[in-house]
Parts: C-alpha cells; sequence; structure tokens
C-alpha cells in the first residue's frame, strides 16, 4: 500500500508539471489545442486584479506570428433564441468588440513580439444553425469552419483567425465548462492551412467561465465570452502555430495573465465592473502579457491592459 500510495503520487506531481492545454488532449484526435483555463476564482466577488511584478520569461520558439490578424465568427447554433443571452443583441456586443479592438491601446500590447506590426481588423461573420448537432467534438469545430469557407459565406484568409461562438445550448465534449473555457489551434486543411479557435457563450457555466454574474452590456453569459475571444485572439496572434511564443511550461502570454483584470477597473451604470472602453462599450477582458518592457522591477514580461497600465 506504501508503495502504491507513493506511485499515486508520483504520477500527481508529473500531471501537475504539465502545461493545462497538455491535460486536455487526452482521447482527443487531431492537432492540439491550447486551452483557455476556467475561472480559480470564486465568482461575484471583485474581480481580481493581479501583480504588478513581471512574471517568468515567455520565449520564442522560432515559429511565426500573424503580422496583422483578421476576425472571422461563426455563429455557432441558434443566436436568436428567448433567453436573454443568445440572442442578436448578444450578437453585437461581439461584433462590436471585434470592430473596435482594433488599433487599442490593450491590442498593441502584441507589437512587443517581433513581427506583429497591424492592428486587427474584423473580416466577416456567418452563422451555423447546428451542422454538426449540439454536441460537438474538436474535429467537429475544424469541419465547421471549412465548411463556412468552402461553401463561400466566409473567404480563406492565410491571416485569419477564425472563431466557432456556439450558443449556450451546445457541449463541446472535450472539455468545455470542464477543463476549459476555450481553445485555439492550427491544421493544414483542405481550403488552406486555418487558425481557429472554441468559444462558448459561457452563460452555460458562469461560475466556472465568467468574472462576474453581471456583465458591463447586461449579458454575462456573452461579456464573458469577450474576455476569451480577447485571450484567443491575443495567443492566436503570437503563437498562431503553436510553435511561437511560450514560456517553459507552455504557457503562452494570455495564459501568463489569465482572470487578471488590472488595476484600472471601474463600475458601470448597472453595478458590473470593467477595465476598457472600445467604441461605445464597455467591456471586462483580462490583462495581457508585455514582452521585454521596463516595469518597476525592471526589464521583464509585465501583465498589462496597455503600455502603462498594468
Amino acid at each position: 500500500m506504501e508503495r502504491w500510495n507513493r506511485l499515486v503520487m508520483a504520477a500527481v506531481v508529473a500531471l501537475a508539471a504539465w502545461p493545462a492545454w497538455a491535460l486536455a488532449q487526452a482521447n482527443e484526435p487531431g492537432p492540439p489545442k491550447i486551452i483557455h483555463r476556467i475561472n480559480p476564482h470564486e465568482i461575484g466577488r471583485s474581480t481580481p486584479m493581479g501583480a504588478t511584478g513581471s512574471t517568468t520569461p515567455i520565449l520564442s520558439h522560432g515559429g511565426p506570428v500573424i503580422a496583422q490578424p483578421l476576425i472571422y465568427l461563426i455563429w455557432y447554433g441558434n443566436w436568436h433564441q428567448a433567453n436573454g443571452t443568445d440572442t442578436a443583441a448578444g450578437q453585437q456586443i461581439i461584433r462590436d468588440f471585434a470592430g473596435n479592438v482594433g488599433s487599442s491601446p490593450y491590442f498593441n500590447i502584441n507589437r512587443s513580439y517581433s513581427g506583429v506590426s497591424g492592428s486587427v481588423l474584423f473580416g466577416g461573420d456567418t452563422s451555423d444553425a447546428y451542422s454538426r448537432g449540439s454536441r460537438l467534438k474538436d474535429a467537429d469545430i475544424q469541419t465547421i469552419v471549412t465548411s463556412a469557407i468552402s461553401s463561400g459565406r466566409l473567404p480563406y484568409d492565410s491571416s485569419g483567425v477564425y472563431f466557432v461562438l456556439s450558443s449556450s445550448d451546445v457541449s463541446e465534449l472535450s472539455g468545455f465548462c470542464k477543463l476549459y473555457c476555450g481553445w485555439h489551434t492550427a491544421a493544414s486543411t483542405t481550403v488552406g492551412r486555418l487558425r481557429y479557435s472554441f468559444v462558448g457563450n459561457v452563460a452555460r457555466c458562469l461560475s466556472g467561465c465568467a468574472a462576474q454574474t453581471v456583465g458591463p452590456n447586461g449579458n454575462a453569459g456573452v461579456d464573458g465570452m469577450v474576455s476569451i475571444i480577447a485571450h484567443e485572439l491575443d495567443e492566436a496572434t503570437t503563437d498562431p502555430d503553436l510553435n511561437a511564443w511560450y514560456d517553459a511550461r507552455g504557457s503562452e502570454n494570455a495564459d501568463k495573465c489569465a482572470w487578471t483584470f488590472g488595476h484600472a477597473q471601474y463600475q458601470t451604470a448597472n453595478g458590473a465592473w470593467a477595465n476598457v472602453a472600445l467604441g461605445t462599450r464597455d467591456y471586462l477582458i483580462q490583462r495581457n502579457l508585455d514582452h521585454n518592457i521596463t516595469g518597476p522591477n525592471g526589464v521583464g514580461d509585465y501583465c498589462m491592459m496597455d503600455s502603462i497600465q498594468n
């Protein structure tokens, strides 16, 4: 029994040393994915600001970045429900983010990574009404993206990041709401080399995938999605093929700042917290890693909301 206990403990320690994304690969065919872990904090209390010191170094592994990414959105499932979250108004919250994050000080953090030179653009969107059912596998996400392109509903773009955004009645069976809140990956497909991401409506699991129960735009599920989308966009820009920027544990730039929202938070009229204004809307989005800047602890990598505020 003592020997068995030691073996079990050794296995637990070994698993703990793996990056979170590696733990989500078991029994799931297809390209590896980098996951956005679930919220480690108790929801409903103040949203975490996060530390102001430098992090462990993020390193270049020689892979490409996307100089000027384009965002493409695929609304999967039913986004015209009477549930207050999977709605046309909810879609517009995300479209407004995609259309305004552009050359914002927040997105420009990614320019601290060699090769990222332009602002992100919104390339367009389309809908998919359950073509792969309501219980998705990772392989289905790739199929949904390739179908949208091959059918002409979206263009093929080598600089594109394609987001499959599922309504709250859709499951992603590899671990949405249990292991992760979203993920991104890359694959060579029949339509070309694709960088794509899955993000589900977090109304399905606010306690796991949202920072607060009231969103700044009045839709907690969709408002929570925006931070996950920002996370995946940052990572797909600086590590699109999973071989560019990550640290010694496999954590990408947004991973290193996940679930921290900085020290410039403010309350909106409905009592929700926000930390950035884009266009006419307020959003609460996580910080991103500013690489090789001069901070309070000298030159290093710091979680920031822009080049000034962390």
